[in-house]
């Protein structure tokens, strides 16, 4: 990266880096690549009918294979800044080295600030995560489905083995990974059809795990989006809302994939690592203090819309 007024902590970026809040799904729902060199990059997408299309494969007794030539299109995106600050008064720094003198395992008010920055951070990229995987104008009109009524997960008459069954299977690459709200996960583990399924029982009593659920659907994971999110404004009372809604999404995911190979559902792009870092800032109270800012670059892709199928309102 060029140099820059911001000054990097490298103790500070390691918080930050190594910091992970355990209920965002965001990373493995979208992967992250390699980072990218300029925060303006191109990336490939690959036409879904040349893995599909058989030429000519026989070759005479002094004839040529074929030729085949593979293509695709290439599509410029920027990744974004994303970024916080915190003010720490000098007072608050002064306390907290004398309480380090007698207990040294505590945590600077810089470590602690930089943590709770990287929770917001992770926060923020999960309910933009959300908003894309779980927005149906991500889906073209073959790959959604609104539920409603008899056919919601959380209604009992729902058939959802063979609702969702169909919907993989009539799907050029079949999905490998599940995406849940957590209500739609809590409704569809108790469904008698899916207990029943698993169990071997008559499906009212029992609930299935994760791994069984995927083991039925033939899936590599099942991710469940547990994380809230406060959504009043700054001063108001709170207002906790999940950041994934009462949806379901299968999607095909390519770890390996990135910018100019594979060919997955999304991914992440970043540009660089994340960085954290502090410096003197005078105006902050009487005598002062130390600004933190921690912030990432990345863009989230969504490479081959067609490898995924939402199920909008799964439950009510």
């Amino acid at each position: 990266m060029s140099a820059a007024p911001f000054t990097i902590n490298p103790t500070l970026s390691a918080i930050a880096v190594a910091y992970h809040n355990g209920q965002m799904i965001a990373d493995a729902v979208l992967p992250r690549t390699t980072p990218v060199g300029t925060k303006t990059f191109k990336y490939t997408v690959f036409p879904k009918g040349e893995a599909f299309t058989v030429p000519n494969t026989m070759v005479g007794r002094r004839g040529r294979p074929n030729v085949v030539e593979f293509g695709g299109s290439q599509t410029e995106a920027t990744a974004q800044d994303y970024g916080l600050e915190d003010e720490i008064p000098q007072d608050d720094i002064d306390q907290a080295e004398a309480a380090r003198a007698l207990a040294p395992e505590l945590a600077t008010p810089q470590a602690h600030a930089t943590e709770m920055i990287t929770n917001l951070i992770e926060l923020d990229r999960e309910v933009r995560v959300a908003g894309i995987v779980f927005n149906p104008a991500t889906y073209g009109a073959a790959n959604k489905v609104q539920l409603a009524g008899a056919t919601q997960f959380s209604n009992v008459a729902s058939t959802p083995v063979g609702q969702i069954s169909d919907a993989l299977d009539g799907m050029l690459m079949r999905p490998n990974t599940g995406i849940f709200g957590a209500k739609t996960w809590s409704k569809l583990r108790r469904h008698p059809e899916i207990v029943s399924a698993v169990l071997g029982n008559d499906g009212t009593k029992g609930i299935v795990t994760r791994q069984q659920f995927a083991e039925l659907f033939e899936l590599e994971e099942v991710l469940v989006g547990e994380g809230f999110v406060n959504t009043a404004k700054r001063g108001q009372a709170e207002v906790f809302a999940r950041c994934w809604g009462n949806h379901a999404a299968f999607i095909h995911r390519n770890k390996t994939a990135n910018q100019s190979k594979g060919v997955t559902f999304g991914m992440t792009v970043p540009y660089g690592t994340r960085v954290a870092g502090d410096w003197p800032d005078r105006d902050i109270g009487l005598r002062g203090g130390m600004k933190v800012r921690v912030g990432e670059t990345v863009k989230e892709l969504i490479t081959a819309p067609d490898l995924g199928f939402l199920f909008q309102d799964a439950v009510s």
